[in-house]
């Protein structure tokens, strides 16, 4: 299933990646800087696990940080080549592709860019569909694991004299806040590669075919924009087995940046005479009415919407802002092990102050 991806497949990959970016993964702009640069640079190859020996060695590129507009970041398209190249390096053994931590607004075209320029393949795996705050939330059930792997990171505002690259090695979850250290340290956005594996453990672990299902978003989105933004809320939901469950004015919008590069607050709609509050920590992580009852929490896949079916991410959010809120059930797309992992959740509840695993789990929520 192998295939050469192209300019086309850019704009495509923006616009379905900015539905599964649930309010964050990234910028759309940054998205088609990285892949034009990656048609001119080569012609990455999109391939499926089937199609990878067992024991090749398969990374994750991302993007750290929070992008809802609230620094002053810098992130270039070398940023990702040097990332992934610093990784092999440390690795010691070539890179055969590398797979994303999640799909985005850019982070969907993370790795064509890296694949391109130095002859990896991207693989059609994500770490989550959708899009998250934390990296060990894109980390295939690694986030709990004593067994040490690499961490990369490059980028920063040039201009502060904020350029910095890192080389981490240790435990995921002790070594994957040094990075977002490092992103808040380089003006809040960096680029990054992580967590080598063999890509039997990707195809046990991972999210797979997450690519694909971006870019065939993308591709509804595209033939239903010339009928109009109701047609492409349409397709939206057609496509991703979701539905609208409010549109209306947003009433308060309260997220701040924290040290630890994440935008954390809430975002207040108001549909109809019903009050909806969706919690941010970089991405849509929840979903409440007024009186405190949870509709929606994460893995769901929670967007806002403007009239012309365009995703609006937190940080393009203006109070007054007539928006619609796209919920797509947990049920509608494959889940990866990062998902299932209890790892994970501790620093988001913490951080946002709202239970989040007992609904992500399918345990009793807590009181």
């Amino acid at each position: 299933m192998a295939r050469i991806l192209t300019s086309a497949d850019v704009e495509a990959a923006v616009l379905g990646g900015s539905v599964f970016a649930a309010g964050g993964g990234g910028w759309a702009d940054h998205g088609r800087m990285l892949g034009q640069m990656a048609m001119e640079a080569g012609s990455p190859e999109l391939v499926s696990l089937d199609e990878i020996p067992e024991d090749a060695w398969i990374a994750t590129a991302a993007a750290i940080g929070a992008p809802a507009g609230t620094t002053q970041w810098e992130m270039r398209g070398e940023d990702y080549v040097r990332a992934a190249a610093l990784l092999e390096e440390a690795l010691g053994e070539p890179l055969y592709g590398l797979m994303i931590g999640q799909n985005g607004m850019s982070s969907t075209l993370n790795g064509w860019l890296p694949s391109a320029s130095c002859g990896w393949k991207v693989v059609d795996a994500v770490g989550d569909i959708r899009a998250h705050p934390t990296g060990d939330m894109g980390s295939i059930g690694l986030a709990s694991s004593p067994e040490p792997t690499i961490q990369t990171a490059a980028g920063g505002n040039r201009a502060a004299g904020q350029y910095l690259e890192l080389v981490v090695q240790g435990a995921t979850g002790v070594i994957s806040p040094v990075v977002r250290t490092a992103a808040d340290r380089s003006g809040g956005f960096i680029a990054s590669c992580r967590n080598p594996v063999r890509a039997s453990y990707v195809r046990e672990h991972a999210a797979l075919g997450g690519i694909t299902m971006a870019l065939a978003l993308g591709e509804a989105i595209l033939a239903a924009q010339p009928d109009g933004g109701e047609a492409v809320i349409a397709a939206i939901c057609k496509a991703t087995g979701g539905t609208i469950v409010g549109t209306g004015p947003v009433t308060s919008k309260a997220v701040v940046y924290t040290q630890q590069a994440f935008d954390i607050g809430t975002v207040t709609v108001q549909c109809g005479s019903e009050e909806l509050v969706l919690h941010v920590m970089n991405e849509y992580m929840a979903l409440d009415d007024k009186s405190g009852t949870r509709l929606s929490t994460y893995p769901d896949v929670l967007t806002t919407l403007d009239s012309d079916g365009a995703p609006v991410s937190v940080g393009n959010l203006r109070e007054g802002m007539e928006i619609s809120i796209l919920h797509v059930p947990r049920g509608q797309i494959p889940l990866s092990s990062s998902v299932t992992d209890p790892a994970v959740y501790p620093v988001v509840e913490e951080a946002l102050g709202i239970d989040i695993a007992s609904y992500a789990l399918d345990l009793e929520p807590s009181a």
